[in-house]
Parts: C-alpha cells; sequence; structure tokens
C-alpha cells in the first residue's frame, strides 16, 4: 500500500467518523454535512455523481447514510486510479467510520438514559432538537435540486400525489412502487 492510499483512507475515515458524528436526524439529515465534506471540501466526487450516489442509495436496503458513505468510499478511492479492491476497502473504510460514532454513542446514552430520562433538562434538549433535525431533513431534500437534477411539473405532480397519498397512511412499499409506475409512463 503507498502512503497516498493510507492517507486517503485516514482522511475518507476522518471525514465520515465526523459526519457520523454531527449527523443527528438520522441518513437524510446528514446528506448536506456528506455532500459538504465529499464535493465541497475534498472534491473527491462532482454533485452530479453525489446525485446519482443518493439516487442509487435510496433504491438499495438500509439506511442512505451507510449507503451513500459505502459508495462513495469507493468512489472516491476509484477515481484516484486504485484498483477495484483498495475501492472495495474505501467503502468499508467509510461505511464503519460513519456507524462508529452512532454505536458508541447509543452504547453511552443507553448506559445512563433511563436514569435522566425524565430530567427537564434533558427532555428541553430532546424538544430543541426536532426542529433542528426536521430543518437538516429540508435542507437535504432541497440540496437534491440541482443542474444536475433539474425537476419538473411532472416530477412535482408525483410528489404531491404521493404526499397526499401517503397522509392516508397508504402503504409506503405501494407508493414507491406506484411512483416508480408512474415515473416510467410519464418519462418514456
Amino acid at each position: 500500500m503507498t502512503m497516498e492510499l493510507i492517507n486517503l483512507y485516514i482522511t475518507l475515515f476522518l471525514s465520515f467518523f465526523k459526519i457520523g458524528l454531527f449527523g443527528f436526524g438520522g441518513g437524510y439529515a446528514m446528506l448536506p454535512l456528506i455532500q459538504h465534506e465529499v464535493v465541497n471540501v475534498h472534491h473527491w466526487i462532482s454533485v452530479s455523481d453525489f446525485t446519482s450516489i443518493v439516487a442509487i442509495s435510496q433504491t438499495t436496503p438500509g439506511p442512505i447514510a451507510f449507503n451513500s458513505a459505502t459508495y462513495i468510499g469507493y468512489t472516491a478511492v476509484s477515481n484516484m486510479g486504485f484498483p477495484i479492491i483498495q475501492g472495495i476497502i474505501g467503502s468499508a473504510v467509510c461505511t464503519l467510520a460513519v456507524s462508529l460514532p452512532s454505536f458508541i454513542i447509543m452504547t453511552v446514552v443507553c448506559s445512563f438514559f433511563f436514569k435522566v430520562k425524565n430530567n427537564q433538562w434533558v427532555r428541553a434538549v430532546l424538544l430543541v432538537l426536532k426542529p433542528a433535525i426536521i430543518g437538516l431533513i429540508a435542507s437535504a431534500a432541497l440540496m437534491l435540486i440541482n443542474d444536475a437534477n433539474f425537476i419538473d411539473y411532472k416530477s412535482w405532480i408525483i410528489f404531491v400525489v404521493v404526499f397526499i397519498a401517503s397522509r392516508k397512511k397508504i402503504n409506503p412499499i405501494l407508493l414507491i412502487l406506484l411512483s416508480g409506475v408512474s415515473g416510467l409512463l410519464l418519462y418514456h
């Protein structure tokens, strides 16, 4: 292994550890952090590639932040010209790094949460975090609207119909399938 590759693995690990550490609110709330780190700071991938990776990550099973980390780890290493096996290691490094903070935090929090769950300060902090998380998720949605991802009226129609249907408690899997069929019919 070259020093350049080792440094890349270390940088990938530290970047995704930081994302995992500060990514409150789940995967969609982490997307702005991931984009900032991998597109703006390190330039490992382009905005267009990031949008594609997010789309692929949404279609594969598992949390979107973990799936994105996996794809980005592979892509970042591959884009530097290293062989496929090194890209697979990059995937593992990023996936481990983004999940490790949650594992550590949950282990610590669970060990004493039941002792302090009724504390007024703990309740106040959780109450403040809720709107921040909603804002981060909204930011992730807005971030995906860019030049590479022009959203036309057909997309908005599908969005509005699915949003209304989801409020009526229709099965989300059925909504995803119907959205795919609608997109196929509207765009082909």
